[in-house]
């Protein structure tokens, strides 16, 4: 047989493991794994050596904005730095667009924005609000892939939060995932205006999260549905997870890159481009968040890509309490997380298990996220020994404003494939994928 593409690594890292492989690719998927040195016909045969070939990490978690703020971020520029960090499929959040993904037209506006702009696969998140709990059911039917919803103020006036009640009837309307912003509005404080970084901290406690993370279990106790925790910061909401968890609740739980290689001992009063919800806390809390994650308790790290225009970011007035709450990082998730996990004594196949083949799994995508036979062929050729510096011109989203300019990082993405083709950042060929259509 002669095969479209043939890629080869003496470091791929495949689902039991990394070791030296072929990966035979015909119609954009995998056909056949092969030793390293096999005799394989193809059309193109690339030999990366010593570079590694990883799956290509699904990411959970983007926020595009488009439409509505698209001047915030949009399907090419989010999906072009995505490529360019390894990420070949993305689901993107119900909001910061306008229209929110709160009814079935919202969602068919969104995949019109989208269509014909993605340089990689692009799925999408419904929400819950106040007001829409009939419109779940045919926004599943449609394709979402679950639903988001906020117990505390969203930040935008479109996607206000739901209280516990609302949450559990929510839970109890649609069988599907949820995925839950776990801060409870009880226990957030108004934040002065002021450049401390440890005043905005002081605003958003770890209470915030346990409490609101043990509603989240309630509602799911009691109704039995599937609900998983995003960008969790707090270690200290995951024992209520984890007796829940001993109880039969189904539950998951994520946490981000920004929490993984950032403390708040390291940022500087009034550099806002720290700022996110929850936030980045301290390294005892980082450090426990890390062996959370290498144990298994935390099931998967996503980016929470969350962009906006650079003078909502305050920078002229280093005032925290002003500044929009993200951090934009899809481009730089992978490197960012595989530096602080090589210095952790983890390896590769660790970190595609939290930000590939977990992610992929999480939203029911088995053909992602993973090298093997029948998979799509979404690959990654990632040179795990060589190191850069950020450099925020290089960033391909719309605004490259980051919390990890100048910083050192190792890992450098030297090329993606999207169902065997490769991605040049030049002509898209991203498809739009749908729940239950894998």
């Amino acid at each position: 047989m002669r095969y479209d593409l043939v890629v080869r690594s003496r470091r791929a890292v495949l689902p039991h493991g990394q070791r030296p492989a072929a990966v035979a690719v015909a119609d954009g998927r995998i056909a056949a794994l092969a030793g390293y040195d096999a005799p394989l016909d193809a059309v193109v045969d690339e030999d990366l050596g010593d570079v590694a070939l990883l799956p290509g990490l699904v990411d959970t978690h983007v926020h595009v904005n488009e439409p509505g703020r698209t001047e915030w971020e949009g399907f090419a520029s989010a999906t072009r730095a995505a490529a360019a960090g390894g990420v070949t499929t993305l689901v993107d959040m119900p909001l910061n667009s306008v229209p929110p993904t709160v009814t079935v037209a919202a969602l068919e506006t969104k995949r019109a924005a989208a269509r014909g702009r993605c340089h990689v696969d692009v799925g999408f998140w419904g929400g819950v609000v106040p007001g829409n709990l009939g419109d779940l059911v045919a926004l599943r039917r449609a394709g979402v892939f679950g639903f988001k919803a906020f117990l505390v103020d969203s930040g935008v006036p479109e996607f206000p939060p739901v209280d516990a009640g609302l949450l559990e009837r929510a839970l109890a309307t649609v069988d599907a995932l949820f995925v839950v912003h776990a801060e409870d509005p009880g226990s957030v404080r108004g934040s002065p205006p002021s450049p401390r970084y440890a005043d905005f901290v002081a605003s958003r406690p770890p209470e915030a999260e346990r409490s609101a993370v043990a509603t989240v279990v309630a509602a799911a106790r009691r109704t039995g549905s599937r609900v998983h925790v995003l960008h969790l910061s707090s270690v200290g909401a995951l024992p209520e997870l984890v007796a829940a968890r001993a109880d039969g609740v189904r539950l998951t739980v994520e946490t981000c890159p920004h929490y993984l290689a950032l403390a708040a001992e390291q940022v500087p009063d009034g550099a806002t481009e720290f700022k996110c919800c929850p936030p980045i806390r301290d390294r005892d809390n980082q450090d426990r968040l890390w062996a959370a994650l290498a144990d298994g308790t935390v099931d998967c790290v996503v980016s929470d890509h969350s962009p906006c225009l650079p003078e909502l970011k305050r920078a002229d007035t280093g005032d925290f309490a002003a500044a929009w709450g993200g951090i934009a990082s899809v481009q730089l998730s992978l490197p960012v997380v595989w530096t602080q996990a090589r210095r952790r004594g983890h390896g590769l196949s660790d970190v595609i298990r939290w930000m590939a083949t977990g992610p992929a799994d999480l939203v029911g995508l088995p053909g992602k996220g993973r090298i093997a036979v029948g998979a799509d062929a979404d690959l990654v050729a990632f040179d795990a020994d060589a190191g850069f510096r950020v450099e925020p011109g290089l960033l391909r989203h719309r605004h490259p404003v980051t919390p990890y300019a100048g910083q050192r990082l190792t890992g450098v993405v030297r090329a993606t494939w999207l169902r065997g083709e490769p991605v040049t950042g030049d002509a898209p060929h991203g498809r739009l994928v749908r729940a239950g259509a894998a």
